[in-house]
């Protein structure tokens, strides 16, 4: 047996003409890693906005809120509850189909509840923003600065990324 493969051998086991010389399970593999690390950051920091809006409702002037202020409060919870249900799923759609032959499946929709997580955590972050500004400053500024969060956020997570990969795409044709 040989110790290395030859090129013919890696063109008959490599999943995707990408130049990373690996089969299929070994891509499912790598990209369920890249899932769970993915998760690991957001579920950080969707903890610690849920444990900050779980410790406001315990705190003395929580009582002097107004109806929007609780509505959007109750929302926030709400989002970062959800928030971190989805972003602990795909651990726990793994551990159920474990050993079953599905990691494509299970990719798939880690993939898929990481993408729902990461939008819930942008709603979150908008929302925890005007509720600050809104209790702390005014309503008008609250709409400003929850605004400008979602502009920012929704540019950074989803328009450059969409641009980086289509200058990638017709660098590749050209």
């Amino acid at each position: 047996m040989k110790a290395t493969r030859d090129a013919s051998d890696a063109e008959a086991t490599d999943a995707r003409p990408d130049g990373r010389d690996e089969s299929e399970n070994e891509r499912l593999d790598r990209h369920w890693s890249e899932i769970l690390q993915e998760l690991r950051v957001t579920q950080t920091g969707t903890q610690i906005l849920t444990g900050f809006l779980l410790a406001l409702a315990f705190q003395p002037t929580f009582q002097e809120l107004d109806t929007l202020q609780t509505t959007v409060y109750l929302i926030l919870v709400s989002l970062a509850a959800l928030a971190t249900v989805s972003g602990l799923a795909p651990v726990s759609s793994h551990r159920v189909l474990f050993g079953r032959l599905m990691k494509e499946k299970v990719v798939g929709f880690g993939d898929l509840l990481l993408r729902v997580t990461l939008a819930m955590i942008s709603l979150l972050l908008t929302g925890v923003v005007f509720f600050l500004f809104d209790v702390v400053v005014s309503r008008r500024a609250a709409t400003v600065a929850g605004a400008v969060v979602l502009l920012v956020v929704g540019s950074l997570w989803l328009v450059v990324p969409i641009l980086v990969r289509g200058r990638t795409h017709s660098s590749e044709r050209s």
